[in-house]
């Protein structure tokens, strides 16, 4: 089960545990594993249509789940949230889909018998117009309402999305790199690169790993940036995102592998470094020292903060709050 279903079938068992029927079914088999059942139940009938990309549940499938025995009973109540369907502004057919099926009869005999293809929100429907004094309808209500919300919001987050700039990206990613870059520090100081020298040094290696035996002022030769300019401010987001894997990676290894001394920390730096150059050959991407040089992130970042009207917020905050 994935991490929202978890957390949507913990909220399902709360409100049920709370809710007036849970209360009233104190000696229940409830209490003994029956909710955990009972989830698992609906999602195992749930089926997936690949063409829409949407999940859907069989009406035969919902009868038995909801513990009614006669189909012609449980007819009513789909008539019912029907009815509920077109009165919220809804087109029926979007949520109840008719279909037809053919079933074994025994003898290698079979008929056909008719069928609902049915939403989320149909089968939230048909839980709040079903018999509350069902143990099974009483969960579904909880169960279908917040998983039918979950999914109003998932689609409202997916339409408000705004993939990021290449400026945003470049601000985000310098900012990361800026924070590792302390927690690579602390690393490397407990490898025993202590002095600033030392810990210049060891930048140096894995940038000799990553750039193919360039240091820092070879790259800066290579882009044709000035001896004062710093390279991480003149990254675009493909190359900010390689070198902050770089320190990432260096700083897990050097503290996971409990390395000790300058040298086998330089070392470490430059085989990172190595290995990520290596990733990127591997995926055909573009050598680092091949990128071109990108305009100075403080021009980049002062452009995003003034590039929203007074009052609103500000591409800026937008990318700090990511």
């Amino acid at each position: 089960m994935s991490e929202d279903g978890e957390s949507a079938s913990e909220l399902a068992k709360m409100a049920f545990r709370n809710s007036n029927f849970g209360e009233t079914q104190a000696a229940s088999p409830l209490q003994d594993g029956a909710i955990d059942r009972l989830i698992a139940s609906f999602e195992d009938a749930a089926e997936f249509n690949a063409d829409e990309e949407a999940e859907f549940w069989f009406a035969r499938d919902l009868q038995d789940l909801l513990g009614y025995q006669r189909w012609d009973t449980f007819m009513e109540v789909l008539a019912k949230a029907q009815i509920a369907c077109a009165q919220s502004g809804q087109a029926v057919e979007n949520h109840f889909s008719e279909v037809r099926k053919m079933v074994s009869i025994g003898s290698n005999a079979e008929r056909e018998i008719t069928d609902f293809r049915l939403s989320r929100y149909a089968c939230y429907l048909i839980a709040q117009n079903g018999d509350a004094r069902k143990k099974q309808i009483s969960f579904a209500q909880t169960y279908f309402a917040i998983q039918t919300r979950r999914a109003e919001i998932a689609d409202e987050d997916e339409q408000d999305y705004v993939p990021l700039s290449e400026d945003q990206k470049r601000v985000l990613l310098r900012n990361e790199i800026k924070e590792h870059n302390k927690h690579l520090a602390s690393a490397a100081k407990g490898a025993g690169v202590v002095k600033p020298l030392d810990f210049a040094i060891f930048q140096t290696y894995g940038y000799r790993g990553l750039y193919g035996g360039l240091d820092r002022q070879g790259i800066q030769r290579r882009k044709g940036l000035k001896a004062r300019d710093q390279i991480l401010d003149h990254m675009g987001s493909a190359e900010l995102a390689a070198n902050l894997f770089r320190a990432t990676q260096t700083e897990e290894k050097l503290r996971r592998e409990n390395v000790r001394g300058k040298e086998a920390a330089n070392s470490t730096h430059f085989q990172v470094g190595r290995r990520v150059r290596q990733a990127i050959e591997e995926i055909g991407g573009t050598m680092p020292e091949s990128l071109s040089a990108a305009e100075n992130i403080s021009k980049v970042a002062r452009r995003l903060r003034k590039g929203e009207a007074p009052g609103k917020t500000s591409l800026m905050d937008k990318v700090w709050k990511r």
